[in-house]
C-alpha cells in the first residue's frame, strides 16, 4: 500500500512513517499543503493521511482540491482539535475518516486498512447505479435527473448512495449517521435531518418529485415511481 502522508511536525511525521513501514506500507512524508499539492497532482496513492494545520495551504483546502479530480482515494485527517464543527468541515471537504491528535498508533494502521477495504469494495461495484429516472455514477460521484446534472457535497451523495441501494427498504436515521460518519462522531438525528433536507431541495424540489421519503419514527426511504 502507497501513502502520502501530510504531517508539519518532524517528530509526529517521523513516528508515523516508522510504524506504518513496519506494517510494510511505502509512506512518502511531505511537510507542507502546497508541495502536498503538487505530489497529489503527479501521483497516485492508495490512501492519504493529512493534518489541517498545514504551512502554504490548509488541509481542508487541500482536501477540496483533492477531490475535486479524485473522488476515490480514501483520506485521513489529523488534528488537534475535537471540535464538532471542524469535523463537519472536514467531512464535507471530502475526507473519509477523521482521527484526534493525541491518537495510538495501532488505531491509526487500523483506520487506514479499513479505508482501504471500504475503496476496494467499491472499486468491485458497478460503477452506475439507477434509481428511477436517478442516474449515479459511483466512479465520478456524478448524480443526473432527467439528464440534468445535480451538485451535491460529499455528505448528500453518500445518503443518496445508501438509499439507492436498497430503495423502497427503509434505513434508519442512526444506521445512515453510523454507515456515513462513523461512530467516533457525535452527530445526532438533527445532523442527519437537516442533511436529508439539503438532499431534498437538490434532488426533488426542482423536479417536482417526492423520491425521499419519510416513514415516522423510523427512517427514510426512495420511493420508485
Amino acid at each position: 500500500m502507497k501513502l502520502l502522508l501530510i504531517e508539519d511536525d518532524p517528530t509526529l511525521n517521523g513516528n508515523i512513517r516508522e510504524a506504518l513501514t513496519a506494517e510494510g506500507m511505502l509512506v512518502e512524508p511531505v511537510f507542507d499543503g502546497l508541495l502536498a499539492e503538487r505530489m497529489l497532482n503527479k501521483n497516485s496513492y492508495d490512501c492519504v493521511i493529512m493534518d489541517i494545520n498545514l504551512p502554504g495551504k490548509n488541509g481542508f483546502d487541500l482536501c477540496r482540491h483533492f477531490r475535486a479530480g479524485n473522488p476515490n482515494t480514501p483520506v485521513l485527517m489529523l488534528t488537534a482539535f475535537s471540535d464538532l464543527d471542524d469535523k463537519i468541515r472536514g467531512y464535507d471537504c471530502g475526507a473519509d475518516d477523521y482521527l484526534t491528535k493525541p491518537f495510538f498508533m495501532r488505531e491509526l494502521i487500523l483506520r487506514i486498512n479499513a479505508l482501504n477495504r471500504r475503496a476496494r469494495r467499491s472499486e468491485d461495484e458497478p460503477d452506475l447505479m439507477a434509481a428511477g429516472d436517478i442516474l449515479i455514477d459511483e466512479q465520478r460521484k456524478k448524480v443526473t435527473r432527467q439528464g440534468r446534472e445535480i451538485d451535491l457535497t460529499p455528505r448528500e451523495y453518500q445518503i443518496l448512495v445508501r438509499l439507492a441501494r436498497t430503495p423502497g427498504e427503509v434505513v434508519s436515521k442512526n444506521d445512515l449517521i453510523s454507515e456515513i460518519w462513523g461512530k467516533a462522531v457525535g452527530f445526532n438525528t438533527n445532523t442527519i435531518e437537516v442533511y436529508v433536507n439539503f438532499l431534498r431541495n437538490k434532488l426533488d424540489k426542482p423536479f417536482g418529485r417526492n423520491t425521499i421519503r419519510t416513514k415516522i419514527g423510523y427512517g427514510y426511504y426512495l420511493e420508485m415511481e
